[in-house]
């Protein structure tokens, strides 16, 4: 069977890229969107979009039954998910097939096989795979963590047993470290993936982070699609990914392949997956988990072997044989994600309003972009505008276009971490040209290239001038159906319509008239030399560490803040008592907001 019409459950610009590839099919593509997503650049790609109703994530992207609904009234026959939110949700792919439609992505079992990472060890050890050693099951509570220490030693690391991303980790390099970790781990866990679920595992000091792109069919057949690289991280969230993994002697190579094939086919999996392993500094490789979906990193795989990632997503959803068992590669890509972050302020992402954005491009350079200029980025989602991708003969080439690419990237209105790409392309750790010199590893950035990080320069631009439009895009709704219509400006009188001055994004591009939403811009310092600890951004107070009146030393656990699907822990910067505390979980607070004051004892 051949889709006709596919709602992308997702925004941003994986689902700008659904909707491309359904246009190379001859598929009619449905966005969905969220109240402040109604005028979002994947709502304006796709051929038509559908209101999800209700106002939080919980109500809109994350939730199945208006995914479902939204399919339906738009008489969609398959749903593809994307990647983040409900992408690895059993319960949506149950749902979309109880609605009679496609669900493109792996069956439900195989969902629930692998997306939970302690079932996903078990099949590798069923199959053989060598991995470092973690609890049997979910962490009851601290002391739980602190046995297993005692057992196999520290740094350990408490990871969400769901989801991926990055998100639900972190490492406690001693045992006083255990319960912050854990309750840390659970918090972001239940925030991004619902389930608060966490194991502990033995942490690898310096190992490379190396993955393996799968495609299966229902026919059992499992291609290897190149490897890729993705040790540059923060925080445990990747910044640079590249195909094929440098510097990978044939048999780490052959060994990812064989244990790929092995996980996927034990797991009697179908669609594109993503297993990922760690490389320790001796040489070993060790299976990490599978993402059952398609990557972020994605770009990097289709530009040196010519495989549409996606394209082949629709092919095995529909039926299809994957026709063959590898995709050779040729060439060298490396992908940049550019995040609304700064750098040297620990990246912290920073919500506002994009006034100017100019692309880069020729030879070898490819952009997806999920914002045009005139768009805002809220707290409610990730960092993440875009992604710009280089493709070279070799490395070697690759990077000197991504030199070229980056230094042509603009982006006025929020920081971004383009000048940090710049910096990390230039190091010899990172740019070598022999193994004996690649020297970075999943720390390094906080580590060894700390200081480099901390003497970047803020990257947001003045803003440019804004020509007034000669149009206005207003945008209706009717029966929940989402309708733009063009006027004149001067017809469009005093209604909120949306200014049209040409297309965005390109080279020269200057933004709209009027922003498409408010801007909410973030500034702020953390805490502060007078004993002042303020939210360093706009955010929500997820913990309080603290109370009125207590004591504290220096480096003390306050407050804890999430905005855009981060957490920044705010620590006492000196010892003292804790005064004037203006902070409640569930509070949101404004960039600079004083959240309380330390006073010397």
């Amino acid at each position: 069977m051949v889709f006709s019409r596919l709602l992308i459950a997702n925004r941003g610009e994986i689902a700008v890229r659904i909707a491309r590839a359904c246009a190379d099919a001859g598929i009619r593509s449905v966005a969905v969107y969220a109240p402040e997503d109604r005028d979002a650049m994947h709502v304006r790609v796709a051929d038509e979009a559908f209101a999800l109703g209700g106002e939080s994530l919980a109500e809109t992207y994350l939730n199945p039954a208006a995914v479902v609904d939204a399919a339906v009234r738009a008489a969609a026959d398959a749903v593809h998910p994307g990647y983040g939110f409900l992408a690895e949700s059993a319960g949506l792919a149950r749902a979309v097939a109880e609605a009679g439609l496609t669900w493109v992505g792996p069956p439900p079992k195989a969902l629930e096989l692998v997306s939970n990472k302690l079932s996903a060890r078990a099949l590798a050890a069923r199959a053989g795979v060598a991995m470092v050693p973690a609890s049997p099951g979910p962490v009851a509570d601290a002391e739980a963590i602190i046995r297993f220490g005692s057992e196999h030693g520290y740094p350990l690391v408490v990871k969400a047993c769901y989801g991926g991303g990055g998100r639900g980790m972190r490492v406690a390099r001693s045992a006083d470290q255990a319960a912050e970790a854990l309750a840390a781990c659970r918090r972001e866990s239940e925030a991004a993936f619902g389930r608060p679920e966490c194991f502990v595992e033995r942490f690898l000091e310096r190992p490379r982070h190396v993955e393996t792109q799968c495609l299966a069919d229902a026919l059992g057949a499992v291609a290897v699609v190149s490897t890729r690289d993705c040790t540059v991280q923060r925080r445990h969230q990747k910044l640079i990914e590249e195909a094929p993994a440098p510097f990978l002697s044939a048999r780490q190579a052959a060994a990812m392949a064989a244990a790929s094939r092995s996980l996927l086919f034990e797991a009697g999996y179908r669609g594109a997956a993503t297993c990922e392993f760690l490389i320790a500094p001796s040489g070993e490789v060790f299976f990490m988990e599978i993402n059952p979906r398609l990557q972020v990193e994605h770009c990097v795989t289709e530009e040196v072997t010519g495989v549409d990632l996606v394209r082949e997503q629709l092919r095995i959803a529909w039926g299809e044989e994957l026709g063959y068992a590898d995709a050779p590669a040729a060439g060298h890509a490396i992908e940049f994600r550019i995040n609304a972050e700064d750098p040297a302020g620990g990246f912290l992402p920073a919500p506002g309003l994009i006034r100017a954005l100019r692309l880069p491009g020729g030879p070898g350079v490819r952009c997806d972009f999920g914002y045009d200029a005139g768009d805002a980025l809220t707290g409610s989602y990730d960092s993440l505008i875009g992604k710009v991708t280089v493709r070279g003969r070799d490395r070697a080439e690759a990077l000197a276009r991504g030199r070229r690419a980056l230094a042509e990237l603009r982006v006025d209105g929020v920081p971004t971490v383009r000048d940090f790409h710049l910096a990390v392309c230039s190091d010899p750790a990172f740019a070598a040209s022999a193994a004996a010199d690649f020297a970075v590893h999943t720390g390094w950035i906080e580590q060894e290239f700390a200081p480099v990080v901390a003497g970047l320069a803020p990257t947001t631009a003045a803003d440019p001038a804004r020509p007034a439009a000669a149009t206005a895009r207003m945008v209706v709704e009717v029966d929940g159906k989402r309708l733009e219509v063009v006027l004149p400006a001067e017809l469009a009188g005093g209604a909120e319509a949306l200014g049209d001055s040409g297309p965005a994004g390109g080279a020269g591009a200057t933004p709209p008239a009027a922003p498409r939403r408010v801007a909410r811009k973030s500034a702020g310092a953390g805490a502060s030399g007078d004993g002042s600890v303020s939210a360093p951004m706009r955010g929500t107070v997820v913990r309080v560490a603290t109370a009125e009146g207590e004591s504290v030393r220096a480096g003390d656990l306050l407050v804890v803040l999430e905005a855009m699907k981060m957490e920044q822990p705010l620590t006492a910067p000196r010892g003292g008592v804790v005064r004037s505390l203006d902070a409640v979980a569930g509070q949101n607070v404004a960039a600079g907001h004083l959240l309380c004051l330390i006073q010397p004892d």
